[in-house]
């Protein structure tokens, strides 16, 4: 029996906001009890901490490069290999709800809809609605207002869906894209839910919004109580599927587009290669991720479209740049992507984030020269507050993932790129003898 296949998917969403991955807020339960019975992917990276290329990249299982899609304001071709059409020319029901930003105007003309069967969606939900204004359109273009907090309207679409699609001989296949945890664009703020205005002012932050300059001491408490809402939507569709005796046949992907560092790293919220921007929450529950397995090893979102089609068993198209997590036991970093903000590219290892620009680029998807701007040890400093690049000691590393990057761009981009080291290197402080020979020596630390 072909498995269904629901991705619930946010919008902005920093992995450390997960209790699983260690938050102490207590704003995940229902993902908690998914990583529990699921797999839970420690250190999933977006392909780019931009809204449109991370979307295209979920669509379609390319890299934003390989879909055109390198930046926002930059629409999906209406040929392009969607998991609606994948899905949809195996046999099953799809359907997409929510955000969708990959078109051209609102409503999405039917030609943009990604050949998804049913339809209800916007392309830029954040300025047809707002937190208890729900507007979306239907396959037709006809506005379809949704009573109820923004996400739990949204949810509430999607069971209707799950239990219409249930009385069908064939699967389904649903995209569940919620906006939250966005900020309201017009406002520049976090609405959260009335329940939880307040309930989270003065909360735990993580090391890196709470020392750097930004805006998190004054958005943190709405997006924490964003998150604490979806996540309460995430276990209702998930009781749905239990009362309809469907959980044990679905494969439910947990994810988002790209986190958020509070304008800490540049003047807005992400297009950085930071973690806080470009790690997100990743988790599978279903058809072979069972069991409470952690996998600690770099994955990709661009891995998300090969592993729902595999696990309902459609050959996998020759076009796909990610492959099934299932397969992801050992890696050597994943390639992040960087643009509108610059054009830069990083290697993330489960060890070191290595980063690089080309500030006289303009706005292209890439470019054949990068000079080097960012090396952190991500064991010594998981939050990325001692930047290395300048350090002597970690020229050798540095010469190390420069090479590994080098050939990922090669791989993935079918680019060759030059990539010139940090002007201005510097004696740090030496490291003492046994700890250069351990740094030399140390086989994993392109982990």
């Amino acid at each position: 029996m072909r498995p269904n296949v629901i991705v619930f998917f946010t919008d902005q969403q920093r992995s450390d906001t997960v209790g699983a991955a260690g938050s102490p807020l207590g704003l995940t339960p229902n993902l908690d009890l998914m990583a529990r019975h699921g797999t839970m992917f420690e250190s999933a990276c977006t392909t780019n901490p931009v809204c449109a290329p991370a979307r295209a990249a979920l669509q379609t299982g390319m890299y934003p490069t390989n879909t055109t899609v390198f930046r926002n304001n930059v629409p999906l071709p209406t040929d392009a290999p969607t998991l609606g059409r994948l899905f949809g020319a195996a046999g099953y029901q799809t359907g997409y709800i929510g955000k969708w930003h990959l078109g051209t105007q609102d409503p999405v003309p039917v030609e943009e809809q990604g050949g998804y069967d049913f339809w209800l969606g916007a392309n830029l939900l954040e300025f047809t609605s707002d937190a208890y204004r729900t507007v979306v359109y239907d396959r037709d273009g006809e506005p379809v207002r949704l009573p109820g907090y923004r996400p739990d309207a949204l949810t509430d679409a999607a069971i209707r869906f799950v239990a219409r699609a249930s009385g069908d001989d064939r699967p389904f296949m649903l995209f569940l894209s919620l906006i939250e945890p966005h900020h309201q664009n017009e406002h520049d703020d976090y609405p959260a839910p009335e329940v939880y205005r307040d309930t989270y002012n003065g909360a735990w932050l993580p090391p890196d919004l709470a020392t750097l300059p930004g805006t998190a001491h004054q958005h943190a408490a709405g997006y924490y109580g964003q998150i604490k809402r979806v996540d309460e939507c995430l276990g209702r569709l998930r009781d749905a599927l239990i009362s309809l005796d469907l959980l044990d046949d679905t494969l439910v992907v947990y994810t988002s587009d790209h986190g958020s560092h509070f304008k800490t790293r540049n003047n807005e919220y992400k297009r950085s290669p930071h973690d806080g921007s470009v790690r997100v929450p990743l988790v599978v529950e279903g058809p072979g991720y069972r069991g409470g397995t952690r996998v600690g090893v770099p994955v990709s979102t661009v891995d998300v479209v090969p592993t729902v089609l595999d696990a309902a068993g459609i050959e996998l198209p020759e076009h796909l740049d990610g492959v099934p997590l299932r397969e992801r036991t050992t890696s050597a970093g994943v390639l992040i992507q960087i643009s509108e903000s610059e054009v830069g590219r990083a290697l993330r290892t489960g060890r070191w984030k290595y980063y690089v620009h080309a500030p006289d680029a303009g706005d292209v998807p890439g470019t054949d020269r990068y000079t080097e701007r960012a090396l952190y040890d991500l064991q010594a400093d998981p939050y990325e507050l001692d930047n290395l690049v300048d350090s002597a000691n970690h020229q050798e590393i540095a010469a190390e993932l420069r090479a590994a990057l080098i050939a990922e761009i090669a791989r993935i981009e079918r680019q060759t790129v030059t990539i010139d080291a940090y002007p201005g290197i510097r004696d740090r402080g030496r490291f003492p003898e046994t700890t250069v020979r351990r740094l030399k020596l140390d086989g994993r630390r392109l982990e």
